[in-house]
């Protein structure tokens, strides 16, 4: 079996979507294995665009999709997601798009708390999308989360929401916000049960059968290497781990089954919300290319804050993500300048510094290290091939090849799904 694993390798939006759709044409079962509805996959096919946030973006190529146990679902989200993409003409249905039973459901008790502590944070805001994600985490640790399966036993949910309630109104009042009724709360369950069981299902079984079958799956990453819990810019992070080996964790399969680990990059870098950045561009340059690329966060819409391609970064992020070969995105958006800059290196406090310290002082203090290169005046935008770039577009991806101690297997030159450049197949382990 030749699975391929897909992450991304910078703070998120790199361009994931298109990649795992043009990918999907050569899997059978697309699988996302963490995150929420705060991820966002962007995908142009013909005059249609589809955003999705919670659904698989194999299910644009008519792919079975599975939602994993590692990913926490709002059902209120997920239900008008699956309304948006049928209406735009995909067959979205509980023969297409499966959920594991295991998958923890996001409450709007979540989204009410994560908003009352993000303001009360202040100016120490961590720039979450506010809509529950790390408080649903939480109540998985905690042992105290309700799980797609749970609606299949309303008789359970009556004390379950008691134990929730009783966490997390208290916080609520405390930070002055409106609580919870436990009657509102098991009323919206009921409801929405109907609709969502059809879904539900073991997917670590499917996932088996399918690794008995030698059915290839593509397993889909949200956010990116360093927005993870335990790896990222810590605690300017997501609330999950978004490297490859919480695939397994996340969907239920082996490790061994993950196969080929693509990491996505963009030739510069972008980042949404708070949190350091050490080569961001504070100029006409990076908003520049902020307006070139189209940099507006899918889900929330804020602005990206744009800057140069980091290496170190990516580098630590093909070391701890485990990522075999890099697919680079969005080569195009570079087309024109004149000059193209590097992070190579960080200084902290004077001092050269192999890598991004953990401690979040350390961090703001990091100085980064440039390395300038000549652009190029050719396109690369809609390029297929090696022949088709120009020579200095050429030496630029080398260059971040030998940067970040990794292949570059796929490049992309534009939205178009068949604007890609393949120089590996990751199937074809």
């Amino acid at each position: 079996m030749s699975n391929v694993t897909v992450i991304g390798a910078q703070w998120g939006d790199e361009g994931k979507g298109k990649i795992v759709d043009w990918l999907a044409s050569r899997a059978e079962i697309v699988v996302r294995f963490q995150g929420g509805h705060n991820a966002g996959h962007t995908l142009v096919v013909g005059d249609q665009t589809y955003k999705l946030s919670l659904l698989p973006s194999g299910l644009v190529r008519g792919k079975m999709g599975i939602i994993g146990g590692g990913v926490v679902v709002d059902p209120e989200a997920l239900l008008g997601e699956i309304g948006r993409v049928r209406a735009q003409g995909l067959a979205v249905g509980p023969d297409t798009l499966r959920v594991a039973e295991n998958a923890i459901l996001i409450l709007p008790v979540h989204g009410a708390i994560d908003r009352a502590r993000e303001a009360a944070r202040g100016e120490r805001k961590i720039g979450t999308t506010g809509r529950g994600i790390g408080p649903a985490y939480e109540d998985k640790v905690a042992r105290r989360a309700i799980r797609f399966c749970d609606l299949a036993e309303p008789e359970t949910l009556d004390w379950k929401l008691d134990e929730i309630l009783l966490h997390h109104n208290t916080l609520l009042a405390g930070l002055g916000a409106d609580t919870f009724e436990k009657q509102a709360l098991l009323d919206y369950l009921l409801n929405l049960a109907p609709q969502l069981l059809p879904y539900m299902d073991p997917v670590w079984d499917r996932l088996d059968e399918a690794r008995r079958a030698g059915t290839r799956v593509l397993f889909e990453g949200a956010q990116a290497v360093m927005l993870d819990v335990d790896h990222g810019t810590y605690p300017f992070v997501t609330s999950s781990n978004t490297v490859a080996a919480n695939a397994a964790t996340g969907s239920g399969i082996g490790p061994g089954g993950l196969g080929f680990v693509l990491g996505i990059a963009k030739a510069y870098c972008t980042r949404v919300g708070a949190g350091p950045f050490p080569s961001e561009l504070f100029d006409d340059v990076g908003r520049g290319i902020g307006a070139r690329g189209h940099e507006f966060g899918t889900v929330t819409g804020r602005p990206r804050r744009c800057g140069w391609f980091d290496a170190v970064l990516v580098r630590r992020a093909v070391r701890v993500g485990g990522i075999n070969g890099l697919a680079l995105t969005k080569l195009d958006v570079l087309d024109g300048l004149p000059e193209i800059s590097l992070c190579v290196g960080y200084t902290l406090d004077g001092a050269e510094i192999s890598g991004f310290p953990s401690a979040p002082a350390a961090q703001a203090r990091v100085k980064p290290v440039f390395e300038t290169m000549e652009g190029w005046t050719g396109t690369t935008r809609g390029a297929r091939s090696w022949a088709d770039l120009p020579a200095q577009a050429v030496k630029y991806v080398r260059r971040i090849e030998e940067l970040v101690e990794a292949p570059v297997t796929l490049l992309s030159t534009s939205p178009e799904r068949d604007d890609t450049i393949l120089m590996r197949d990751p199937f074809e382990n």
